[in-house]
């Protein structure tokens, strides 16, 4: 049963990351009031969904995005198995994978993605509640979205430059996700972003490929840390 579960999500995450890369491109723009219309030939970009940036240019369609989503989305089922959070974490998963994509080209968290990812971890999270067999307590995925959500604001009002407000908004799905297995789990997940982030951080201080003043994507370690926290306590909820 959990072999077919995980081999599922595999194809459902290769799938679903298949037709990230047109939204990633789209996305890559330095401010929320604009979307890329054209592609770099100038070719007229339609839809959002799409295995390459230009359906009209003759690109090949990369790999990583389809296989960063398949191998998390299987990772996810083979801690959670067949439970109804994971009817919340498969569709979750492309979106966290997207939002990194978009981070890591112009270090910048779009709200078109932020805050419905919020809501909709807390609505899926919600429906999941209400199956039987479930093994997590959504009054706390709540409190930790609005927690960790309220932590993140407030280290963007203290540094700004070091803290953008887009990954506060990306916390409140982050909180909501690692909310759902409790409090230790929110703690653990925030603890594997920030350490993350502050040891490839040094790394660049060391290899002189930026200075301690140097700003990076944040959003990658964020939601990387919360997929840590939440398989830690998708397993050990199972076991």
């Amino acid at each position: 049963m959990t072999g077919l579960l995980v081999l599922g999500a595999l194809l459902w995450g290769a799938c679903a990351g298949a037709l990230l890369p047109r939204a990633a491109h789209r996305l890559a723009v330095p401010d929320d009031g604009r979307r890329l219309e054209r592609c770099a030939r100038g070719h007229v970009i339609r839809g959002w969904l799409g295995r390459t940036a230009c359906p009209q240019c003759a690109a090949p369609a990369g790999l990583l995005l389809p296989a960063l989503t398949a191998v998390v989305c299987a990772a996810l089922a083979a801690a959670t198995g067949p439970r109804p959070e994971l009817l919340a974490w498969l569709p979750l998963a492309p979106v966290g994978v997207l939002l990194c994509a978009v981070d890591v080209r112009v270090r910048r968290l779009p709200d078109v993605l932020t805050l419905p990812f919020a809501a909709a971890a807390l609505a899926l999270l919600g429906l999941a509640a209400l199956l039987p067999g479930h093994a997590g307590h959504w009054p706390t995925a709540l409190y930790g979205a609005l927690v960790l959500g309220a932590a993140y604001t407030v280290l963007h009002l203290v540094n700004p430059g070091g803290m953008g407000l887009g990954d506060a908004k990306a916390a409140l799905g982050a909180g909501a996700a690692l909310g759902w297995y409790g409090w230790p789990t929110v703690l653990l997940g925030t603890f594997a972003a920030v350490l993350a982030g502050a040891l490839f951080g040094y790394a660049l201080v060391v290899v002189r490929k930026a200075s301690r003043k140097t700003g990076v994507a944040f959003g990658p370690f964020l939601l990387g840390g919360t997929l840590v926290g939440v398989l830690i306590g998708a397993y050990t909820a199972l076991s």
